[in-house]
């Protein structure tokens, strides 16, 4: 099990980041961004999952400024709050930094990794553009991948995962995304929705989530985890 630590952040914020030790032999250090729920159970699950893989984790809790303690449901007014947090509230270009200041934490000790999940997904592969300390990423259905991201390249090797029936992310710009072909980047499609890797909500797809694992491991250990 990990713990929340505290960490100050490029503009001086001190924010609670879950810090879960590496088990065994360390493969390196991997950044784990959040859903727009916060840093919760299922995301500190994540985390120490990772962690008995060998990785060492933090993973920032984004919204503190705004929101101490933040974690949400997946419905109701949490939901709510979540999305206001997220698309009103919080610059991302602040996760972004935060993001990088937990790499910067980490990338003296080996390669660094990122992954996120909803929210998390975009500031992952965003990440791979612009962080020249990543070793690799894996975005889990990212909304402004396909969109606002699209079209600069990752500088390290990407891999981004869709479900087929998400609703907000529609597959027109996911296969967009496909037909760009960046040549550091390679997406997946599921036969799933929205979400698929939490067991936590109702779209949990488990074999959709078994296999993107299994790629996003795959990915790390290719490229020096």
């Amino acid at each position: 099990m990990g713990e929340t630590i505290r960490m100050k952040m490029s503009d001086g914020a001190e924010i609670a980041v879950y810090h879960s030790e590496a088990e065994g032999m360390r493969r390196g250090g991997l950044v784990l961004i959040q859903e727009i729920f916060g840093v919760t159970d299922h995301i500190r699950e994540l985390c120490d999952e990772y962690a008995a893989d060998g990785y060492e984790v933090l993973s920032p809790s984004l919204y503190d400024r705004e929101h101490p303690g933040f974690e949400a449901g997946y419905s109701g007014p949490d939901f709510e709050r979540a999305i206001e947090l997220a698309r009103k509230l919080h610059p991302f270009d602040l996760s972004l930094a935060d993001a990088q200041t937990c790499i910067d934490a980490l990338k003296d000790k080996g390669p660094v990794f990122i992954t996120g999940y909803c929210y998390g997904g975009s500031v992952a592969w965003r990440m791979a553009q612009i962080s020249p300390d990543l070793a690799a990423s894996s975005a889990y259905y990212g909304s402004m991948v396909p969109t606002t991201f699209a079209n600069e390249a990752p500088q390290c090797a990407t891999i981004a995962h869709f479900g087929r029936f998400d609703a907000g992310i529609p597959m027109e710009g996911v296969e967009k995304l496909i037909e760009i072909g960046h040549p550091t980047a390679q997406v997946f499609v599921y036969e799933a929705n929205h979400g698929f890797n939490s067991d936590r909500r109702k779209d949990y797809h488990e074999e959709s989530a078994d296999l993107a694992r299994e790629r996003t491991l795959a990915l790390f250990k290719a490229c020096g985890g």
